[in-house]
């Protein structure tokens, strides 16, 4: 983990996380834990190079450090809070996003191994030396740019073939196959974010995932924690909060726009969520500076 500690160093010199120009690598750095950060994180491996990080799943927590990964199989809403990290050792941490398709070809060359699905999106899962190595040699390339067209989807192949062939097998396999339960539930998901400001019926949802809605009720909740409108209240407040931090909507506004009818009822869930009335949570990070990106 030395040589990918170094190498993360050297390229995200700042804190916050920094997209790379390799498609689907982003690095975080961070010299000091963090507040609790709400976002809304897509299917990644997030491998640590260095400190330690906490991320939270409706009423669950998993921490994470370089002797483990964590795999995110569907966009979930979660919770994140460094809680490793100094200037001296600083959070350092290398995010790859899985690509579906990809997966789909190599399972299509590599047998399963032994063990069912996995039913939740969200895995932490043992990091290997030969995981730790290709994602070294793929932030490596960052001082080899002539290199990169060519070599960087190849080692990108390797982390996800990895991928399906390590502990967390049976989760990031669900992502290349589209009859998986994982991708009815992702189809769900995708209509809810693009909904999320409307009212919908879990029949509505279920029709669009090919299930049944007890069915979609069930394997929904399997896969994240929450039900699809706990999912979608999540969705509503995280954008109302965007909203108002980077496009300066008031608080009222905010809430209507994302489908609240109720401003009472939006602040309450708001607060209940962020910690604090929209309004009042707005104004102090406008003070204290943009939210931490990346956490």
């Amino acid at each position: 983990m030395d040589v990918l500690a170094s190498l993360i160093a050297r390229h995200a010199p700042e804190d916050g996380m920094h997209d790379m120009p390799v498609p689907g690598l982003a690095l975080i750095r961070y010299a000091a834990p963090t507040d609790r950060v709400p976002v809304l994180h897509q299917p990644a491996a997030c491998i640590i190079a260095q400190g330690a990080k906490v991320v939270m799943l409706a009423g669950e927590t998993y921490r994470y450090d370089a002797a483990t990964h964590l795999v995110v199989s569907v966009d979930l809403p979660l919770t994140g809070q460094v809680v490793e990290a100094t200037p001296e050792r600083p959070y350092l941490c290398v995010r790859i996003d899985l690509e579906p398709a990809l997966l789909n070809e190599l399972m299509l060359q590599q047998p399963p191994p032994p063990g069912g699905e996995g039913a939740r999106g969200l895995h932490l899962s043992r990091t290997t030396p030969e995981l730790a190595d290709a994602a070294a040699r793929l932030v490596g390339l960052l001082d080899r740019p002539q290199d990169l067209a060519v070599l960087a989807p190849l080692i990108r192949r390797e982390i996800h073939y990895r991928l399906i062939t390590g502990d967390q097998a049976g989760v990031v396999r669900q992502i290349g196959a589209p009859d998986s339960r994982l991708s009815q539930v992702s189809r769900a998901i995708a209509w809810i974010r693009a909904n999320f400001h409307r009212p919908f019926s879990i029949e509505a949802v279920a029709r669009e995932a090919g299930m049944s809605a007890s069915a979609l009720h069930q394997h929904f909740k399997a896969v994240t924690a929450m039900s699809p409108l706990q999912y979608q209240k999540q969705i509503r407040l995280q954008e109302a909060r965007r909203l108002m931090l980077g496009e300066a909507r008031d608080a009222q506004a905010a809430g209507f726009e994302v489908g609240y009818e109720s401003p009472s009822q939006f602040s309450r869930e708001y607060a209940r969520l962020f910690g604090a009335p929209p309004a009042r949570d707005a104004a102090r990070l406008r003070a204290t500076g943009p939210l931490l990106e990346g956490v």
